[in-house]
């Protein structure tokens, strides 16, 4: 099934400049050049924005970089078969640009115009993919860690986000329990405040944050939703229950930290009890620790949503968080995965929402990525190389300075 084709943006001739625009074959009003540039997909944009200069200075001109990036939306991507690369791709799965990434860095599922990219084990960077700046955090941990043994331990855990009020990025690292064993121990958390004012790549030049964990949450489930960073809770919750050792919170709820004001907010109740009361395939599931392996937090543009994957069924439930302080959670989609690929997967990597509502999913195992469209409740695979990590990109591609255009 091909890819739904991208919506068309509101309609923004009222608020356009009337100026008739000069090429280099003629005068075009403003408004006939504004809706022919507006149709090109990225790739052929960066191409033949150097017809002429007017061409060029609608390209950047911000009423038309909105538009634009509404009707042709972008991610970056990391592809199983180039690890030497971040790539700019749009929904068509064509690639734009490739950006180096040497080190074989993996990005994590954010909706920023800047990019985060990790390892499995102390380091990060920050790229800006408009600039090509590289911010590389220090590796050695904050002053209250430097003594603690799991610091040098892999399986590093990291979120990515950005404080609206003072324009800031900042980046959390959780470091692994050093053993199975230590499970009763807290993970260690600390917070890095990216410096983007500098217009050279490199570090910001300060230090990691050591701030008070919470004793259960779980690391690789992190998603940032505006500037609070979410949490399931860790899995180990099921084996203290089991050993008759209560956590003092159900095994339903999502932890919550302030990314702001670095510090833990109130404990949300999740959805599964509804689940269980509620759904007719409920008798399909193994307990409460059989459906929270099957369920990924997302980011549905300001939202937070909880999607559960039924891989046996080829289906996705996606709730959705209305009320915060009520705690009311509504099933705004029952999503039917077209039966196409293996029941391998057991979860959702990662879920985007597009301005026109489509919902972008991609499958962790498989690598394939899917589109639904509500409207239609259909969904479709992109026809794209496997990916092993996508984001959203909400910067101006018409922008970028770096990286090798295809």
């Amino acid at each position: 099934m091909a890819s739904p084709g991208p919506s068309s943006p509101p309609d923004s001739r009222s608020t356009r400049r009337r100026t008739p625009v000069a090429s280099n074959t003629g005068v075009l009003p403003p408004d006939v050049l504004f809706d022919v540039l507006l149709r090109l997909p990225a790739k052929e944009l960066c191409r033949l924005r150097a017809v002429c200069r007017a061409w060029r200075s609608l390209t950047v001109d911000p009423l038309f970089t909105g538009a634009h990036a509404a009707r042709h939306p972008l991610f970056l991507a990391n592809f199983r078969d180039d690890q030497t690369h971040i790539c700019v791709v749009d929904l068509l799965g064509i690639v734009v640009k490739r950006i180096p990434n040497a080190d074989g860095h993996l990005l994590l599922h954010t909706s920023l115009d800047l990019a985060c990219a990790t390892t499995v084990r102390n380091s990060c960077q920050v790229l800006d993919p408009a600039t090509g700046n590289v911010h590389v955090p220090p590796e050695s941990p904050a002053v209250e860690h430097l003594d603690r043994e799991n610091v040098r331990m892999p399986y590093t855990s990291f979120a990515f986000g950005r404080i609206a009020t003072t324009g800031e990025y900042k980046v959390i690292r959780i470091f692994n329990r050093p053993t199975l064993a230590g499970f009763h121990q807290p993970h260690l958390f600390e917070v890095f405040t990216i410096n983007i004012s500098g217009s050279s790549s490199g570090s910001s030049h300060t230090q990691w944050r050591a701030r008070q964990p919470d004793h259960f949450f779980d690391p690789s489930s992190a998603i940032v939703v505006g500037e609070v960073v979410y949490f399931k809770v860790d899995i180990v919750f099921d084996v203290l229950i089991c050993g008759d050792v209560y956590p003092g919170i159900p095994l339903d709820c999502i932890l919550s930290f302030d990314l702001e004001r670095e510090e833990w907010r109130g404990i949300l109740n999740g959805p599964i009890s509804e689940i269980f009361e509620t759904d007719k395939y409920a008798g399909d599931l193994d307990g409460y620790r059989g459906l929270w392996t099957q369920v990924t937090l997302a980011d549905l543009r300001g939202s937070l949503g909880l999607v559960h994957y039924r891989k046996h069924r080829h289906m996705m439930d996606l709730w959705v968080r209305k009320d915060i302080d009520g705690g009311l959670w509504v099933k705004e989609y029952i999503i039917q995965i077209e039966p196409i690929f293996p029941t391998t997967e057991s979860c959702v990597k990662s879920l985007f929402m597009l301005d026109d509502g489509r919902l972008v999913i991609h499958f962790p195992k498989t690598g394939l990525l899917f589109i639904y469209d509500p409207r239609t409740n259909t969904s479709a695979q992109v026809e794209m190389r496997h990916l092993d990590a996508v984001a959203m990109y909400t910067g101006n591609l018409l922008s970028l300075q770096v990286g090798d255009m295809v």
